[in-house]
């Protein structure tokens, strides 16, 4: 029983943290490209209906939405050194020798900015994961794209922290519009840990967005 536990508390905390923290940087990164902003605000119009609730069958139909929350992924990785693995056997890679029983990590951050890779790897462009629809997923299929790791070891929140990310993410945005507080200039500066954050949290003003919906009614 504990052990279920465990894994239960794994998939919750996991999903959790990096949802919260990518949902962030998501609009931290949207308030600096309006004009992606107002892509996705068009988007859910036009699928969900401007004074509708968003509800989880209009969530596979947000291509662009989605297009947004993988190029996130991609320049803000929850977890830039991905969980740390160990080498069952002695190797010799790249010239270096790896022992066995050594403490790997794979640097993910750095695959994402690779210029080799990607095309202007520090723009925020979520088209670039429109031009090959299906070809990156968030289950490490690709090596080239791997924000929550690949294989028996991967992040097992996987599925709930996409889900929850794509409701929140586009219920941020449909139901609100949103502006900087007076004065205050937005600051995409990152301070590195476990899990990437933001150096600054994200200060924002909401504004209701839909027409007298009874979101906003007490």
């Amino acid at each position: 029983m504990n052990q279920v536990k465990g894994l239960l508390m794994d998939i919750v905390v996991g999903a959790t943290d990096t949802t919260s923290t990518t949902t962030e940087w998501a609009m931290a990164e949207v308030m600096q490209y309006l004009e992606i902003m107002e892509k996705v605000k068009k988007e859910l119009t036009n699928v969900v209906g401007i004074n509708d609730i968003i509800e989880e069958f209009h969530l596979p139909n947000l291509s662009y939405l989605n297009a947004v929350i993988k190029e996130t992924f991609r320049l803000h990785p929850p977890v830039p050194l991905l969980v740390p693995r160990c080498s069952a056997q002695s190797l010799t890679m790249g010239g270096y020798t790896i022992p066995k029983g050594s403490k790997v990590f794979l640097n993910m951050w750095s695959i994402h900015m690779d210029p080799n890779i990607w095309d202007n790897p520090s723009e925020f462009r979520p088209e670039r994961f429109l031009d090959e629809p299906g070809k990156f997923d968030f289950l490490g299929n690709d090596f080239r794209y791997m924000p929550f790791g690949s294989g028996r070891r991967r992040c097992p929140g996987i599925t709930l922290g996409e889900k929850m990310l794509s409701f929140i993410l586009a219920s941020l945005l449909h139901y609100f519009e949103w502006k900087l507080p007076q004065g205050e200039q937005l600051d995409l500066s990152s301070k590195f840990g476990i899990v990437m954050k933001k150096k600054n949290p994200l200060r924002l003003i909401p504004i209701p967005r839909l027409s007298g919906h009874v979101l906003y009614k007490k």
